[in-house]
């Protein structure tokens, strides 16, 4: 039987328009089957659907990337090397390679997820191509190269539109404390040390007061802060540059844009091409190779403002222009750790502060140190909530729950713990947590030990790294109870996961794939398989970084 050729399908999207090939075939494929090909249709011109695009050019971006997303998209797994990542994004439309260059934590410490991060920088509605904290800088060396394409591109970025048409209304702004943007106060209530004498960490549980700032919160959401800098560094980097610390930059002093606006950690690109335009010979072209990525010294790892002032000793950088290289200070997220069930207008976290040296000098992390010192009780503090997308209870509260978080990873577990008791859900509760050592690190021991007397806790499960001679970590325990764990999936577990995002995840995911395999009776292949559909169906969810 003879069949007439299907005639082509027409182009409907100009040639101006900034769309990739393979997202201008889908446009106009899109578009022959809504608007031209089917009998009786009468087809909209062409300049009917231009009129259609301005409307439609954030779906039609977005759709072809939604369709390969659906494989899984590969890369977008945080604990995969950024040169992998971008390996394996290679012949991919241009926001996939965007959102292949994200660190894939889906933080939001940006301000988006890495998805919307991507799609925003490709419609050149964000410029800002530092916003990465986890990715740093080797995210953002990454996105201005292939924002370098883009820019390169005819039109590349601009919305079509007829020339009459009005401005776009503008995007209503985020209800205060929703968004990094537009953070609210609130004030520090207390810290509590919650490792024991004779750690060789320091945790803290952090206690915030939210009267007032008509916040409120899920368990499985973050909590952002806005910090400041220590005053010492700020005094130290004013000091290595010569300046006078009231030195008007705007609306503020240089000591203030310093201690409240400006990263001090680690020396951006764009501080050490400055510094190449102010020295010579060999020091120049180590700039050079250092704002280009290079490490001529095998240093660069351990360069931060200060660091960089030092090694480039005697430059002295115009304020203006030192405070313009210097990227801004971003807000740090973390896993709310209560229930606003069992603790009306108080939000708590649990806090690593970070401290070490480098060259005998001390470095510390910014807003873990500023949480874990430097904030006095009673203090107000500029902060927000972080909506959680994919890391929220089940909604039948009767499902059983499994959750893996070692560490400060366990944050997330006492809120879900906490609400769970608040609403008295039927569901079982099973809890793996682990750290170095089971006498100084068992952080909320007595809470847990209640909550497992009480029957609320069904299954503790510790793995402690230091107590012997064989370290022994969390997926060491997932393996070990792997028949009761299948047992609880077999039932619609839903399994969390909490921590690192670059072993701990990973070695986590790798256990319950052997688990399924062993006690599910399926072979590697299917088992990834069946870890994939649970992914799917949000009974696998992860809060990584």
């Amino acid at each position: 039987m003879s069949m007439t050729p299907r005639p082509p399908i027409p182009s409907f999207i100009p040639e101006s328009a900034p769309f990739t090939p393979e997202q201008r075939t889908w446009l106009n494929g899109l578009f022959a089957g809504l608007f031209g090909l089917e009998e009786g249709v009468t087809p909209l011109s062409a300049a009917d659907v231009a009129k259609l695009l301005p409307g439609l050019v954030g779906d039609a971006v977005a759709q072809p990337e939604s369709i390969e997303a659906d494989d899984g998209a590969p890369w977008h797994d945080p604990a995969m090397p950024l040169p992998d990542r971008m390996k394996l994004a290679e012949g991919r439309p241009l926001p996939r390679r965007l959102m292949a260059a994200m660190a894939q934590q889906d933080c939001g410490q940006c301000g988006y997820n890495c998805h919307d991060y991507s799609a925003a920088l490709f419609t050149q509605s964000e410029k800002r191509l530092n916003l990465c904290v986890p990715g740093g800088k080797e995210t953002a060396r990454m996105l201005k190269q292939l924002y370098a394409e883009l820019e390169s591109a005819p039109q590349a970025g601009a919305r079509p539109a007829p020339a009459a048409s009005p401005e776009p209304a503008p995007a209503p702004a985020a209800l205060p404390g929703r968004s990094r943007e537009n953070p609210v106060t609130a004030t520090f209530l207390s810290r509590r040390r919650l490792n024991k004498p004779g750690s060789q960490k320091e945790t803290w549980h952090i206690d915030i007061d939210l009267a007032g700032s008509d916040l409120d919160y899920t368990v499985g959401d973050s909590f952002g802060i806005i910090p400041t800098n220590d005053p010492d560094l700020v005094a130290a980097v004013i000091a290595a540059i010569d300046a006078p610390p009231d030195f008007p930059i705007g609306n503020r002093t240089l000591r203030e844009e310093l201690t409240h606006g400006t990263s001090l950690s680690p020396a951006p690109d764009m501080l050490f091409e400055l510094i190449s335009h102010m020295t010579g010979g060999e020091r120049k072209q180590k700039a050079i190779k250092l704002a280009a990525g290079g490490d001529p010294d095998g240093d660069a790892a351990t360069l931060d403002v200060l660091a960089a002032l030092h090694k480039f000793q005697r430059v002295r950088p115009d304020p203006e222009a030192f405070i313009e290289a210097l990227d801004p200070l971003q807000p740090r997220l973390y896993s709310i750790s209560s229930s606003l069930k069992s603790t009306p207008g108080r939000v708590s976290l649990t806090v690593d502060a970070v401290r070490y040296e480098i060259d005998k000098r001390a470095r510390h992390g910014v807003c873990s140190t500023f949480l874990g010192g430097r904030v006095a009780e009673g203090d107000t503090i500029k902060v927000y909530v972080q909506k959680a997308q994919h890391f929220a209870l089940p909604a039948d509260p009767s499902k059983p729950i499994i959750m893996v978080g070692p560490g400060t990873g366990v944050a997330p577990f006492r809120a879900f713990l906490h609400e769970r008791q608040a609403i008295a859900a039927p569901g079982r509760n099973w809890l793996f947590f682990g750290h170095q050592r089971s006498a100084y690190d068992f952080f909320y021991e007595d809470e847990f030990d209640a909550m497992h007397a009480a029957g609320l806790l069904t299954r503790l499960s510790l793995a402690w790294s230091r107590d012997s001679n064989e370290k022994i970590y969390v997926q060491h325990r997932i393996r070990e109870a792997g028949r009761e764990l299948w047992s609880w999936i077999d039932d619609g577990a839903h399994i969390y996961v909490c921590g690192d995002a670059l072993r701990m995840a990973k070695d986590v995911e790798l256990a319950f794939v052997d688990v399924i395999a062993t006690h599910g009776g399926r072979n590697p292949t299917d088992a990834m398989q069946v870890l994939s559909e649970l992914k799917a169906s949000d009974r696998y969810q992860t809060d990584v970084y």
